[in-house]
């Protein structure tokens, strides 16, 4: 572990300890790790791996111009990339909708971006992690068994 020493005015040190106060961290290095990990992963310099998981959060318009139909089929034609998908009724007219994806960041990035850019898509957010896949046996309490786990690339 490296130790970096940075220098914030005072409005950028409070707007942490708030921060800080609100999400329950313990001390400045732990909260700014998780931000800078946050920004280097939500801007695609953050740590190396071929794979990810991701979900994908938004909010549409349910009746706007066949909007769901296009979304569904979206997650259809790239069916190797979505695991789930649950959509909730937030009123009359919209839906919150979350997706989980799994695979090569880059595919899974391109479909990601793609859905929260569909006009009539609001308040899209994509939540990537890089991951390493790891096969293999596996030993859990007194019984040994073989699966697969995604372990997030830190």
């Amino acid at each position: 572990m490296q130790r970096l020493t940075i220098s914030l005015d005072d409005a950028m040190a409070e707007a942490i300890d708030a921060y800080m106060a609100r999400r329950g961290y313990n001390n400045r290095s732990e909260a700014m790790r998780d931000l800078v990990r946050e920004a280097l992963t939500r801007n695609d310099t953050g740590p190396a791996s071929d794979q990810c998981i991701a979900a994908v959060s938004y909010v549409y318009d349910y009746d706007g111009r066949d909007l769901a139909v296009r979304l569904d089929r979206a997650q259809h034609e790239h069916h190797d990339l979505t695991i789930s998908s649950m959509r909730t009724r937030l009123d009359h007219h919209h839906c919150l909708e979350v997706t989980m994806l799994r695979g090569r960041t880059q595919a899974v990035r391109k479909l990601a971006e793609a859905t929260i850019a569909e006009r009539g898509v609001r308040f899209g957010q994509i939540n990537l992690v890089p991951i390493r896949a790891s096969g293999g046996r596996h030993k859990h309490g007194d019984h040994e068994h073989e699966h697969d786990h995604d372990s997030p690339v830190l």
